[in-house]
């Protein structure tokens, strides 16, 4: 009998139990010391604040019962932006009723075809779903490596193509507290003609002049901060409220009238917290011993424990797995301290950690405590940290299609890994008698230390779900997901290569398929597809189904019968850096594959 609803619910939340990953709604607790909320300035409770969101609700009432498009709109709105442009010397700003639907509107604002968006990996779950929403309207997504200029750099120069380009990024990151490289970004930007869209949540209130963020210090130091299109200042962080500002020029203000929803198409923020943000922001500007002590504070607790230098309030206390994470934040609180525990799938597993977050208003007796419990703690170091994440480099190859060529690509991959070290072919899930494991033995001639046999064998040469079906059984997501770990997790050195069975979306289930499966995984990918007719329309889907899940394969297979044009074209639209083309062998032995691999260095993909 089909499940009902609320018992496939269920089941998901026993999931969840499982792996130590479901969120409850939690409420601050006043008796402990507070080292998790953003409030990093004190001004969420300040009375000043507090006074003048009072006045404001006595005066203009609860709410504005309407969008600001629709008689929503209120002098103290107006007064807020005024307020947030002056402090951070800009010529207008727009507020939206939350942080997340200022990234979400502006994002989606400037979606449309022809218009290319270059990512952070770890930029905030806000801009991911702008960049979802981004792609709806046809632009396409880029994800780059976390601050890594040079691969913005190459993305730009790919993808000259665009109509617009924007580079995406937050100016302090929200899990690791570090800074993005801005200087360098407006260079690259400069250079290829594309802007920079920077949310300044994490430096706004606590860095920069007078606490306005980060584009404003560099505009202080000379540097020609025109190529920022927009910054995002949030009213939950520093300065202890709700909603959001888009802060740009008069044009860009007047077209996020026209064209972000978010702001659009939802009720404006009630006039009590615009006079709140506008009291906020003045207070702010004034805190500069407040920022020095919360700094200092951060600092001390970096120093103390031998943790990086932060650059702002955000101190993450990485212990690598889930169970400790929970563990010591268990133990923080019957200390005395209030830190949470921050899990895979918000930071990538292996680096589950606690988010510390030190305030001006925390005691130096409430940080001497929390430097005590967490020195002897267990944490991930290069030698204690799981070893995927040091040492392992796991390599997906997962195609656009079944029979497109993901084995010859596979042996392609251990053939060049191999020869450069420790290697592991890994197939999870083998459908049909023709074994792909033993195609990949053959031709890049494994020994058996350097295979792992699949975690299922179904006979039927057919999806996996009918395959399973076939056999009496079935697939189950969660345990074919820690199956794929423990692999990962085997491994002290080397690449493993793990060939996906079919193409991206075959299911494993009615309700997973195969890019779920890559999606809780979040392991680095390669693409295989065809190369001729109908490899442009399959190719372009594939990639815009893993770039939804913010999934960015860095090489890009054409395998078959060479053909220049479609190469040509995928070069140019795919914006993936490495393409390959893979002949039909006329005899496909393993010294075709030599032949091949004189020719053509995959280095890039392996070694990375």
């Amino acid at each position: 009998m089909k499940p009902t609803l609320r018992e496939r619910l269920a089941r998901e939340l026993a999931h969840h139990d499982a792996r130590g990953s479901r969120r409850d709604l939690t409420r601050r607790d006043d008796s402990l010391a507070d080292f998790v909320t953003n409030d990093v300035l004190g001004l969420a409770r300040d009375p000043a604040v507090a006074a003048a969101v009072a006045a404001a609700a006595r005066e203009c009432g609860a709410g504005t019962a309407a969008s600001r498009l629709l008689g929503g709109d209120h002098p103290l709105h107006e007064r807020a932006e005024r307020a947030c442009a002056e402090w951070l010397a800009a010529p207008s700003a727009l507020l939206f009723p939350s942080g997340f639907q200022a990234n979400l509107g502006l994002l989606q604002a400037f979606a449309e075809p022809g218009v290319v968006f270059v990512s952070d990996a770890a930029n905030h779950a806000s801009i991911v779903d702008g960049c979802r929403l981004a792609r709806a309207a046809r632009s396409d997504v880029v994800v780059a490596p976390h601050r890594d200029v040079d691969a913005v750099e190459r993305i730009l120069a790919r993808t000259a193509h665009a109509d617009r380009r924007f580079v995406v990024t937050e100016s302090v990151f929200s899990m690791d507290g570090d800074r993005a490289p801005l200087e360098a970004l407006l260079d690259v930007c400069e250079r290829h003609d594309a802007h920079l869209l920077v949310d300044e949540a994490h430096a706004i209130g606590l860095l920069g002049p007078r606490g306005a963020g980060l584009v404003r210090e560099l505009e202080m130091r000379g540097i020609d901060t025109s190529r920022v299109a927009a910054r995002v200042v949030t009213g939950g962080k520093a300065l202890g409220q709700s909603g959001a500002f888009v802060v740009g020029d008069e044009v860009l203000r007047a077209w996020l009238v026209q064209r972000a929803r978010s702001l659009m198409f939802t009720t404006a923020p009630s006039p009590s917290l615009a006079a709140g943000l506008t009291e906020a922001i003045r207070l702010a500007g004034e805190r500069d011993a407040e920022r020095s002590r919360a700094l200092r504070h951060a600092r001390r607790v970096a120093e103390a424990l031998d943790l990086p230098t932060p650059d702002a309030a955000i101190v993450p206390f990485v212990v690598g797995s889930t169970e400790r994470a929970l563990e010591l934040a268990a133990s923080a609180r019957a200390a005395g301290l209030d830190t949470r525990a921050v899990r895979h799938p918000t930071v990538p597993r292996g680096t589950e950690r606690l988010r510390l977050v030190l305030h001006a208003f925390n005691t130096d007796a409430e940080v001497d405590r929390l430097i005590a419990l967490l020195r002897d703690a267990p944490r991930a170091t290069a030698d204690t940290a799981p070893r995927p994440i040091v040492r392992t480099r796991p390599l997906v190859v997962v195609g656009t299609d079944t029979n497109v060529g993901k084995t010859v690509v596979s042996a392609l991959l251990m053939r060049h890994a191999r020869t450069r070290g420790v290697a592991r072919y890994f197939k999870p899930v083998q459908t049909g008698s023709d074994s792909d494991t033993r195609t990949v033995i053959g031709l890049a001639g494994l020994s058996a230390h350097e295979w792992t046999p699949p975690l299922h064998e179904l006979p039927l040469p057919a999806s996996p779900h009918e395959a399973a079906a076939a056999a009496g059984t079935s697939l189950d997501p969660v345990a074919l997901q820690a199956g794929i770990q423990r692999v990962v997790e085997a491994m002290d050195e080397g690449v493993l290569v793990i060939e996906f069975a079919g193409g991206l979306r075959v299911p494993y289930t009615l309700r997973f398929d195969q890019s779920d499966l890559l999606a809780g995984a979040r392991l680095p990918l390669v693409l295989v597809a065809r190369s001729g007719l109908g490899t442009l329309n399959h190719t372009q889907l594939t990639l815009e189904a893993l770039r939804r899940r913010h999934l960015e394969p860095s090489a890009l297979f054409l395998v078959g019968e060479p053909h220049p044009s479609n190469a040509a074209t995928l070069r140019t639209l795919s914006h993936v850096e490495h393409v390959y083309e893979v002949p039909q062998f006329r005899t496909l032995d393993t010294e075709a594959l030599d032949a091949w691999l004189a020719q053509n260095d995959l280095d890039p993909v392996v070694s990375r």
